[in-house]
């Protein structure tokens, strides 16, 4: 069995301090993490607006998941200071992304802020994913100050550095500082001063790595599901780390998945209407959460957002699991919304040959991944079509995720998803598939094969 050591950890009050939920002996049927006693120590320093905490220093949360998985054994590296930093910044990144999709839905009512921009693909786009971008650049960078900060992601800064973007650029710097300001908050450092243009721009430049099948670096979807996003949907902000060409951790943040599975079936504007006709008690964990896992700990954990509950306390954390569902007639699928990149016709198809009865799932971005995990789903099936290639951003964080909350995540033909081939999952055979077990996973893979030749696919 694995253990897991806490230690003292400097946050921005002693009642956002505390750790991890008291329980990590595990609920979970391959649970390999424990909790052991932290050492005698001071009580956490509180953390001012001036601090310069490091994440990872003497006063760092220790994380030692030893156990299976990345080569077992003492001698396997402790990922502690990663993952803390990670579920820190994605909460922050969360944060930025309430507010600009909140602007975003005034800007029906002619406030003008926010605004959406189209990429070269003509896929939409908007200042949370250039914020967010450089928010988490920023951080990782300031986290990890002595080492190399490698970090694959989405965005570049062509249309902001343009003459036609100065105005764009200062809604991304005004967004971008109003977060970081807020870092103590979350257990993190703010910059000294504000940051300028050129600092966002460089922090945007900065997540230029392609990845490979050699050395660290960290993944990055800014704002998974942007057309969600601005339609105030459902989307997500992704986070992983991959190293040697393998996912060890990934972080999901989830800011308007709610709580209850049968919200998932309304639009998210009606849930917010109805939100204000009943406002929730604060810290009810309403809607929203942020995911995440490290790889071989055989746990998964969700915890509320920050913005909404009010502070970062570990205790709040709680372990997720998958579904126990294996009868097809009862499992539920996800699928994509958009229709551009995958195929609903062949989906419903095998859907129906297994005989899946339940209305499938259809949410944005790596939601699908979050709805399995935590057992809201069974099966996420997604088929490109032609022409189209799958990006790490877009599976990296979800994959580890359902993987540690005791799920089952291949291409069609039963292979584990390769990450260490650039930006692009190379070598994918047909689609991919994710479900809650094995025993789904099986029918599923049997009735591709089935059904394969006679698609238009």
């Amino acid at each position: 069995m694995g253990s897991l050591r806490l230690s003292a950890w400097a946050a921005a009050s002693s009642s956002a301090a505390r750790g991890f939920p008291p329980d990590w002996r595990g609920r979970g049927r391959r649970s390999r993490c424990a909790q052991a006693s932290p050492p005698s120590a001071a009580p956490p320093p509180s953390l001012g607006a001036t601090s310069r905490l490091r994440v990872g220093t003497e006063h760092g949360w220790q994380w030692d998941c030893r156990g299976g998985g990345l080569g077992g054994g003492g001698g396997r590296r402790d990922y502690a200071k990663e993952m803390e930093a990670a579920v820190r910044i994605v909460q922050v990144a969360c944060t930025l992304c309430q507010r600009v999709q909140d602007s975003l839905l005034l800007a029906d009512s002619g406030s003008g802020s926010g605004g959406v921009h189209s990429k070269l693909d003509r896929s939409p786009v908007t200042v949370a994913d250039w914020g967010v971008q450089a928010t988490v650049s920023w951080l990782l960078s300031d986290c990890f100050r002595d080492e190399n900060v490698s970090i694959v992601a989405e965005e570049d800064d062509k249309t902001l550095s343009s003459s036609d973007g100065t105005a764009l650029l200062e809604s991304v710097v005004s967004a971008v500082n109003g977060c970081l300001v807020e870092a103590p908050k979350y257990g993190l450092r703010s910059p000294e001063k504000d940051l300028r243009a050129h600092d966002v721009l460089q922090a945007i430049r900065k997540c230029s790595s392609t990845g490979g099948p050699k050395g660290r670096f960290w993944v990055l979807d800014p704002v998974d599901g942007t057309l969600g996003f601005v339609r105030g949907d459902q989307y997500a902000i992704a986070l992983a780390l991959i190293e040697d060409g393998e996912v060890v951790l990934g972080v999901l943040g989830c800011p308007n998945y709610p709580m209850k599975k049968e919200w998932l079936h309304y639009h998210q504007r009606y849930f917010r209407l109805m939100s204000k006709v009943a406002p929730p008690t604060s810290g009810s964990w309403n809607k929203g959460c942020v995911m995440y896992a490290h790889k071989g700990c055989g746990q998964a954990w969700m915890q509320p957002l920050v913005h909404d509950f009010g502070m970062l306390n570990w205790h709040n954390s709680r372990e997720i699991q998958v579904s126990s569902v294996s009868d097809p007639v009862s499992a539920t699928f996800c699928e994509p919304v958009e229709k551009a990149n995958s195929s609903h016709s062949f989906t419903a198809g095998l859907a129906h040959s297994v005989g899946l009865r339940n209305r499938p799932l259809r949410v944005y971005s790596m939601v699908k991944y979050a709805a399995i995990a935590r057992g809201d789903a069974e099966i996420f099936m997604k088929f490109a079509r032609s022409g189209y290639k799958e990006k790490i951003w877009d599976h990296a964080a979800g994959v580890v995720i359902i993987q540690e909350a005791g799920g089952v995540v291949t291409d069609a033909g039963g292979r584990p998803l390769d990450f260490s081939r650039g930006v692009y999952l190379e070598g994918l055979d047909r689609g991919i598939i994710a479900c809650s077990g094995a025993l789904l996973h099986q029918r599923i893979l049997g009735a591709v094969d089935a059904s394969w030749n006679s698609s238009t696919l």
